[in-house]
């Protein structure tokens, strides 16, 4: 007997995304009231108990709150509150802490390759004072070098994606390179040599 395995989206997910939509199209933000179970059973045409499902979904991601005999509001949230709260639990996931390692590092490989041509000497003299406190406190060596770099990239996003990467991963795995990695990095910036750098990442491992 062959055992078939859908993966047919279940209904609650589908009023999710009408929530979503109508929270759009209303133009509601933080402290607006949504309207009852009932009504947006009507006004979706879905079943009560998948709208209190999707509500329910909302709430624990600190999207909408509740208030005792006043209703549903859209809540104060921060942008990357969701992000935070969905990381506790897919990083439970060893696979997934592993790929988060792999990805930052190549995130470090692309920014340390963007960064050359826009470095000055006096950038490549910043970048040697942080190298040179790397005995001291390694970790906070590596966070700050590449912070510096990631700027220097002039890419935001970039920046952004590995500070959240950087965030997450930390409690768990605080990684850096050798000293020795870093004094190469610095040499080939003033060489500016980026083809070197390719092959700097491949030579060298993080260490904890």
């Amino acid at each position: 007997m062959t055992l078939i395995v859908t993966t047919k989206p279940k209904v609650y997910q589908g009023v999710l995304q009408q929530i979503r939509l109508y929270i759009e199209k209303n133009r509601l933000g933080p402290g607006d009231k949504l309207p009852s179970e009932r009504e947006l059973s009507e006004k979706l045409q879905a079943g009560r108990s998948s709208v209190r499902e999707a509500l329910r979904a909302l709430e624990l991601l600190g999207i909408i709150e509740t208030r005792t005999g006043e209703g549903t509001f859209i809540a104060n949230y921060e942008s990357f509150q969701t992000l935070d709260i969905l990381a506790s639990f897919v990083l439970s996931d060893p696979r997934i802490r592993r790929n988060l390692l792999e990805t930052k590092r190549i995130l470090e490989k692309e920014a340390a390759k963007q960064a050359c041509s826009h470095l000055s000497e006096k950038d490549i003299s910043v970048l040697k004072d942080k190298m040179d406190r790397w005995e001291e406190r390694p970790y906070e060596c590596h966070l700050s070098f590449f912070s510096f770099l990631f700027a220097k990239t002039e890419n935001l996003l970039m920046l952004r994606i590995w500070q959240l990467m950087e965030e997450y991963s930390s409690p768990f795995e605080k990684q850096n390179y050798t000293k020795e990695f870093y004094g190469k990095l610095l040499q080939y910036y003033r060489e500016k040599t980026v083809n070197s750098i390719e092959s700097l990442f491949t030579r060298y491992e993080m260490t904890k």
